[in-house]
């Protein structure tokens, strides 16, 4: 059955459910396509994911301001995951089955991501996930546009070794990204012949750091490997600060900290530390100039853009692009489509790998300035091949790893605190 005959047996079919759902006498062009946005508006990680949803309506606006997709408008349904599991897990169920949305734009740590994928592989769904993480995963109904390991993480380690030390100290939130991230870090530091001195993790939302503070103090690493998230980090560079560690001396490379954050945390207790990502504000490109200037225009000058928004923001165009080529926004449909995809995204040629569902990107590291940007300092040159499983231990030796974590929380992905 060729193209043109699918579309239109599509185009037949959304007739039908346009009555069901809508009335009849509306045509298939007044029936929008529903999209759903699931992100924390509340809790601690709102500070990193509310930006997020604004760069997605961004760009869902766009699209709409040109005549929407197969001439359909789109329609955002936004929800509050509160930056609680459960709560992602009930609004991710509710989107698909009841709001009957074509798709989801969501979730910023991994312990919400891996609550909902059971989710999306149950209904056959599917979710764009903004984000870098840890990788050893690999979803038929995710599409990553966040970096893999080998394109944030590693390139991280080893950019910090030739040029900062190789006397590390980890830190992090207690939940699966920073446990396996600092997973992969360890193996990649002892194969490269560095030291980690330290490893210590505060609970999501936290501010008791100053026992960790006191042992980076005592053992005075060569540089602070931070994979904290959310509005913690706050706590944790006031403290660093406050025991006189300073950047010159003992700088910090992060791995969830971004224009985004700086704005709300402060740059007094940052300038002169590192963050590693894809993208950053102050990439100098045509298509980024525009997408800086665009988010501005909206959100007002002060306001910065950062890496999980514009991956948020790229994504929707992706799953646009799979939509007008597969000619319907069927779930099954699209997902065919979408591992086609490639874009030049504000950060770069951006594509989908159609063996495992991430995106080839590009990696750089910044410097944090005082007006709260970032000075790149290197970059690969290239999009990298997502390579989501490191290819230092087996994917069944990560798979184990990852299900005794899972199982050591009590079946949770993040530790309870109990």
């Amino acid at each position: 059955m060729n193209k043109k005959i699918i579309t239109t047996i599509g185009i037949l079919v959304y007739s039908l459910l346009g009555c069901w759902f809508y009335g009849c006498g509306k045509s298939i062009s007044e029936i929008p396509i529903k999209v759903g946005i699931l992100h924390s508006l509340t809790g601690t990680m709102a500070i990193s994911e509310k930006p997020v949803v604004e760069a997605t309506l961004m760009a869902i606006e766009e699209i709409n301001q040109k005549g929407g997709i197969l001439g359909r408008k789109i329609k955002p349904i936004v929800v509050d995951g509160r930056s609680d599991l459960l709560t992602f897990a009930k609004e991710a169920e509710r989107l698909i089955t009841r709001e009957k949305v074509s798709v989801v734009f969501g979730c910023w740590t991994s312990a919400s991501r891996k609550t909902v994928k059971p989710i999306f592989e149950k209904h056959n769904h599917l979710l764009f996930y903004p984000v870098q993480y840890e990788g050893i995963e690999q979803s038929p109904n995710i599409i990553y546009t966040g970096a893999a390991p080998n394109q944030q993480i590693i390139p991280a380690v080893n950019w910090s070794i030739e040029n900062l030390g190789k006397r590390f100290f980890l830190v992090g939130s207690d939940y699966v990204f920073p446990r396996m991230a600092n997973t992969i870090i360890k193996d990649y530091i002892t194969a490269l012949g560095g030291e980690v001195l330290g490893e210590e993790y505060i609970l999501l939302g936290s501010s008791d750091v100053n026992k960790i503070v006191q042992k980076i103090t005592a053992v005075r690493p060569d540089v602070i490997l931070n994979t904290i998230n959310g509005d913690s980090n706050m706590a944790f560079f006031r403290e660093l600060r406050n025991a006189g560690i300073k950047p010159d001396d003992i700088p910090t490379m992060s791995f969830s900290i971004s224009e985004s954050e700086l704005s709300t945390l402060g740059t007094e207790h940052m300038v002169g530390d590192y963050a590693s990502w894809n993208y950053f504000q102050s990439l100098d490109t045509a298509e980024n100039r525009g997408f800086v200037e665009r988010f501005k225009m909206k959100a007002g000058n002060e306001r910065s853009t950062d890496d999980p928004m514009e991956a948020g923001y790229f994504g929707v165009y992706l799953w646009a692009q799979a939509v007008r080529e597969a000619g319907t926004d069927d779930v099954n449909e699209v997902l065919k489509a979408v591992v086609d995809q490639s874009l030049l995204a504000p950060e770069g040629l951006v594509s989908i790998d159609f063996k495992n569902n991430h995106t080839w990107k590009t990696v750089r590291i910044g410097k944090i300035k005082e007006d709260g940007q970032f000075d790149i300092v290197w970059n690969s040159e290239k999009p990298i091949r997502p390579v989501p499983y490191p290819i230092i231990r087996s994917k069944s030796e990560w798979n184990v790893l990852l299900q005794k974590l899972y199982t050591d929380w009590g079946r949770k992905w993040e530790n309870p605190g109990k």
